[in-house]
C-alpha cells in the first residue's frame, strides 16, 4: 500500500454503526410488488428504464419474507384491507409503508359516493410517506421514496 495514499487514521475508516446499517438499509430498499389501481401503472413506470429505480437500490420483490417496503398504490377497498393488513404484518421489522395517489391517501372520489372504499389506508396500516396526485406521476414516487430514505438515514436501530 502506498504511504501517501494512505489517511491519517492509517486506511481505516471509522463510523458508528448505527449509520453503517442506515446506510445499507436506505440503499437497498425493496418494495413489495402490489398494485392495486391505475396508480400501479406509474409505479412500474418508476421502475421502467426511463427512470430507472435501480440505481436507488429499489428492487421490487414478489414476497413478503424478502420486501421491507409496501407502495399502496391505488383504491383501497374494505375488502382488501384485511389482505394489506395481513401483507404488512408479514413483512419483517423494520417495515415502511408509502401510500400512493388520492385513492390510498384519502379515498379519492369514490368514498364519498361508495360504502366499500376505505378512507386512506393508514385506517388500516401506519403511512411513513404520502405521494399526491391523481395518478402520480413516477417522478413523485421516486420523490418518496427518496423522502423515506432521509428518514431511515435519521433512525437508530442500535440504542446504547
Amino acid at each position: 500500500m502506498n504511504p501517501e495514499s494512505m489517511n491519517e487514521n492509517g486506511g481505516v475508516m471509522v463510523t458508528k454503526l448505527n449509520d453503517l446499517l442506515n446506510w445499507a438499509r436506505l440503499s437497498s430498499l425493496w418494495p413489495l410488488s402490489f398494485g392495486i389501481a391505475c396508480c400501479a401503472i406509474e409505479m412500474m413506470g418508476m421502475y421502467a428504464s426511463t427512470y430507472d429505480a435501480d440505481r436507488l437500490g429499489v428492487l421490487p420483490r414478489t414476497s413478503t419474507r424478502q420486501a421491507d417496503v409496501i407502495i399502496i398504490a391505488g383504491t383501497v377497498t374494505f375488502k382488501m384491507a384485511e389482505r394489506i393488513k395481513r401483507l404488512y404484518e408479514q413483512m419483517p421489522e423494520p417495515r415502511y409503508v408509502i401510500s400512493m395517489g388520492s385513492c390510498a391517501n384519502c379515498g379519492g372520489p369514490y368514498w364519498q359516493h361508495g360504502y366499500h372504499v376505505v378512507k386512506g389506508v393508514d385506517q388500516i396500516i401506519p403511512v411513513d410517506v404520502y405521494v399526491q396526485g391523481c395518478p402520480p406521476r413516477p417522478e413523485a414516487l421516486i420523490g418518496a421514496i427518496m423522502e423515506l430514505q432521509k428518514k431511515i438515514e435519521q433512525e437508530r436501530l442500535i440504542t446504547t
